[in-house]
């Protein structure tokens, strides 16, 4: 299995890995099938920008480091009562939001590096939701290495879901993170800890941030870590660009945006490639990433021309120079 651009996908070599959902949560096109040209225009009319397919290069890729579907969909359908009901001013399903604390803390403690989901590859009403989720997951994975207690990464994980909170109780967006915190700390069953999370995930240590401008020793270490985790997941799942190179331009933000120490762990913690990516070695020949285990950056991969798979962790002549592309398929 492994993620390619809608555009990439090719009816005659490729099938779904996994289904496809609409905003409702149901399943627009199961996997293990083909899409037919006319269903892969509707996906794109929907902006639906990701796939997960099976191909003859990518057999044996798990992408395990990725949170299964059905989970991902129960978080994102939380998410979004939780958000409808705050903007209706109703109760927050509290009970809920909990028991998907716990499920997160769990999945993240199971594996040795978190990859996201692209929120670009469901329906765009959904990716709000996905966001907090992709953004919590990142979160979580930052706060085990950080080595804090199962309390405070509940508190964290809360914190990172509710981040944007504020968004559906003001119109405007600037005003979100205050907003989000003082509806938050009025919360009894929410720690004043997870509160902090939202009002400072947009502050920077170079006090340039909202909405408060604090420094660095101003800011709390898990707003800080939720702040990383948002700009990265925006500029994997909005912006469209790849992992490594959102991870080089968040090493530019060391110093000014985040801590240096921070930015040094995301950099060690977050894969810089994923599983079933096609790269260039340097020595021209291309591979596919087939899993992580030991050195997240320096991955397992797998020959295309001849199937050899090796570490790269064992073979530190090897580097990766760069992504490889499938040709863009002609959609009509």
């Amino acid at each position: 299995m492994r993620l390619i651009s809608v555009e990439e996908y090719n009816d005659k070599t490729m099938q779904l890995a996994r289904p496809i959902y609409d905003k409702h949560k149901r399943v627009l096109l199961a996997a293990g099938r083909a899409i037919h040209p006319t269903y892969l225009n509707k996906l794109i009319a929907m902006d639906i920008r990701y796939l997960f397919i099976e191909d003859s290069i990518s057999f044996g890729i798990s992408m395990e480091e990725m949170v299964d579907v059905p989970t991902w969909m129960d978080a994102i359908e939380t998410l979004q009562m939780s958000f409808k009901a705050i903007a209706n001013k109703e109760e927050l399903p509290i009970r809920q939001l909990q028991k998907l604390v716990i499920t997160l803390v769990n999945e993240v403690g199971k594996r040795k590096a978190i990859c996201l989901i692209p929120t670009s590859s469901i329906a765009e009403e959904l990716r709000e939701y996905a966001h907090a989720v992709n953004v919590t997951l990142l979160s979580l994975q930052i706060g085990r290495k950080l080595g804090i207690s199962q309390i405070q990464l509940k508190d964290l994980a809360m914190g990172a879901l509710l981040h944007d909170i504020g968004k559906a109780l003001t119109h405007r967006v600037e005003d979100h993170m205050v907003v989000g915190f003082e509806y938050l700390r009025k919360v009894r069953e929410i720690s004043l800890l997870s509160a902090h999370v939202a009002f400072g995930h947009h502050e920077t240590i170079d006090g340039n941030g909202k909405p408060r401008g604090m420094k660095e020793g101003e800011i709390h270490e898990f707003a800080q870590v939720c702040g990383i985790a948002d700009l990265y997941e925006n500029m994997l799942s909005k912006e469209g660009l790849p992992p490594h190179e959102v991870m080089e331009y968040i090493m530019t933000k060391s110093g000014t945006m985040f801590t240096t120490d921070l930015v040094k762990l995301f950099v060690q913690e977050v894969p810089h490639y994923i599983p079933g990516t096609k790269v260039l070695l340097n020595n021209n020949r291309k591979a596919i990433v087939t899993k992580i285990i030991g050195n997240l950056q320096r991955p397992y991969i797998r020959y295309l021309d001849t199937g050899e798979e090796l570490s790269l962790a064992e073979h530190y002549t090897l580097l990766i120079k760069e992504m490889v592309i499938d040709e863009v398929t002609s959609i009509n």
